[in-house]
């Protein structure tokens, strides 16, 4: 689909970001996702942007916006603060454009990240670890480019960041087969959903374009609540491609009154949508790039007979966090537990909780007991996995027929975050 056949409003810069990435970035498939669509009864395709070289889109708004610089701001280097994807992209760009970058990352960045991120920008880039947070780390950057004299490459708020984003929209235009009834698209700072709706807007209107975010880092929906975009004063940064405390002003402004929808996902949800898409597809996606699909049962009624498109904005995910995502999975779907148990300080007593407690499905997973010889019983701390969540009822029963239940620990989030 060429600019000229359609004769619409679609920024000029879109199809300019277009023309500049190509021979940069990968041309990503459109996918038809069969186990989905059997499922919903839907068409389901997957627009594949984990399969780019820094596996997210992040390389296209970052190479669009250095490629629109003066040369003489270029120069002198660029600066931007990530903890992630927009860092591989930057630090990509600057190699490829022979660009001094430096960037900042938060001190508890994972080092498959960092050393992602040295590898893409080789020794165009220096990398600065600074702050426990994002908004530390960009604070960080923001200082060094007014005492440098260096342009801060944003990771969405920008024209040229948008644009960039934008020629996703494109392609998905030029590859679908049939009209998209249904967009889905992770939002974090909002300017992939903001490039994304700048392009459907004008070509395809009648398209329903459904944002997502994590539900405990929710900026956008905050802001189409409030009629701006507001500060959350805390956020979860476990799905990190989208944790953003504010999103941007021009992203805001491009997305309130074309986005159809604003949905949140639960984290739970979204470690067991990578768990099966890595089962059942072989995919591998970070967590933000789970979004798009694990919101999808949210509209099963709506999407049943339509074509839906999901975007996959990326595949960034350190294999050191799949025991922690796996047990997330888990607590969601009720089938991890655990407890504080009290044990009589006597033979057996252990016996009798796995022989006339547990049921037969039943495991336990984590146990820790201290034994307190003053006391005649003492208290464990048992994680019990289960076949299926109707198998807890009963098991709580037994529990406290037994006289061994203290404490149910799930609802509790300070002790959980010491057990996971």
């Amino acid at each position: 689909m060429v600019k000229e056949e359609i004769g619409t409003s679609v920024p000029e810069g879109v199809y300019q970001a277009g023309e500049r990435l190509k021979g940069v970035i990968v041309r990503t498939p459109l996918a038809v996702n069969y186990n989905l669509s059997n499922l919903y009864k839907a068409n389901i395709s997957f627009k594949r942007e984990d399969l780019q070289q820094v596996r997210s889109y992040k390389i296209r708004g970052a190479y669009n916006k250095m490629a629109t610089m003066p040369p003489k701001e270029l120069e002198k280097g660029v600066v931007c603060a990530s903890a992630g994807n927009h860092a591989q992209g930057v630090a990509f760009a600057c190699n490829k454009m022979k660009v001094k970058g430096t960037i900042f990352m938060p001190l508890p960045t994972p080092g498959q990240k960092l050393e992602q991120v040295k590898m893409f920008g080789g020794h165009y880039i220096d990398v600065v670890l600074y702050g426990d947070t994002f908004d530390e780390a960009k604070d960080a950057a923001m200082r060094f480019c007014q005492d440098h004299s260096r342009v801060f490459i944003h990771p969405f708020d920008d024209p040229a960041i948008i644009e960039g984003q934008a020629t996703v929209a494109l392609e998905i235009l030029e590859q679908a087969v049939r009209p998209v009834d249904y967009l889905f698209v992770p939002v974090g700072g909002g300017g992939l959903a903001a490039g994304v709706c700048s392009v459907f807007k004008e070509l395809s209107p009648e398209t329903k374009i459904i944002g997502v975010e994590p539900s405990a880092a929710a900026s956008m929906k905050k802001a189409l609540e409030k009629g701006k975009p507001v500060l959350l004063e805390k956020i979860s940064r476990f799905v990190d491609g989208a944790a953003v405390q504010k999103v941007g002003d021009l992203t805001f402004n491009s997305c309130r009154n074309v986005l159809y929808d604003m949905a949140t996902v639960d984290e739970g949800l979204v470690c067991e949508t990578i768990l099966s898409l890595y089962n059942k597809d072989a995919i591998v996606v970070e967590p933000a790039g789970a979004l798009s699909v694990a919101v999808l049962n949210k509209y099963k009624e709506e999407i049943q007979g339509k074509n839906v498109v999901c975007i996959i904005s990326g595949s960034n995910n350190d294999i050191t966090r799949m025991e922690e995502i796996k047990e997330k999975a888990l607590l969601y779907a009720g089938l991890k537990h655990y407890f504080l148990v009290r044990f009589p300080q006597r033979p057996g007593a252990l016996k009798t909780f796995v022989m006339d407690v547990l049921g037969p499905d039943d495991d336990i997973t984590y146990f820790e007991y201290t034994q307190k010889n003053s006391k005649e019983k003492g208290i464990a701390v048992v994680g019990i996995a289960l076949k299926q969540n109707n198998d807890f009822p009963p098991l709580i029963e037994k529990m406290k027929k037994y006289d061994f239940f203290v404490n149910y620990l799930n609802n509790d989030p300070s002790l959980m975050n010491l057990l996971i």
